[in-house]
């Protein structure tokens, strides 16, 4: 059984199309704490938006980084299993709400950024998180800056120096909804 998303590759935990996952890579994961994840946009991702990744865009990798990936990994916890072939999947993650977003800088086409979500609510498949997104200096190997990460620096945001703050997220609630079989 995993012990959290760190090594897993985000399409192994989510059912989005290839055009459609916005998450590259998890470099740090506490099940029930929180998330570190990172996407770098393409110029498909910024085609006829000016070269700028939208701030919608940034919403949608924030949840999948977050309340996707995370609900995801509970619920295979929950049933001792292992990723399956998103056909075989019973749930779709869907969004509930967004409370709260400000953005304070924007992200262009082969710029690399970070989500950092804390959990703060989970419950029959429904999660609430609270979080950022961070502009990453350029050329920093994500893995090895965040392998001593901790839970108080999670509650601090203390991603270190070079990091560009882009936006604050409040209140992203996604849930799972279970399929209609036939």
């Amino acid at each position: 059984m995993m012990e959290s998303l760190v090594g897993a590759h985000p399409s192994s935990m989510l059912i989005h199309g290839p055009s459609k996952l916005l998450v590259h890579h998890y470099h740090w994961h506490h099940p029930n704490t929180g998330i570190i994840a990172s996407y770098t946009p393409n110029a498909l991702d910024v085609k006829d938006h000016f070269g700028i990744f939208r701030g919608v865009d940034q919403i949608e990798a924030f949840a999948q980084a977050t309340t996707g990936s995370c609900a995801a990994f509970l619920q295979l916890v929950k049933k001792n299993s292992k990723p399956q072939k998103k056909d075989d999947d019973e749930f779709i993650p869907t969004f509930i709400s967004v409370g709260g977003v400000t953005f304070h800088s924007y992200l262009e086409e082969g710029d690399t950024f970070i989500s950092i979500g804390k959990i703060i609510f989970y419950k029959f498949r429904q999660m609430v998180v609270d979080g950022r997104i961070y502009k990453c200096p350029k050329g920093i190997d994500l893995d090895s800056h965040f392998k001593d990460f901790t839970e108080e620096k999670l509650n601090n945001y203390e991603v270190g120096d070079g990091f560009t703050l882009v936006a604050e997220l409040l209140g992203i609630t996604g849930r799972a909804i279970k399929k209609n079989i036939k």
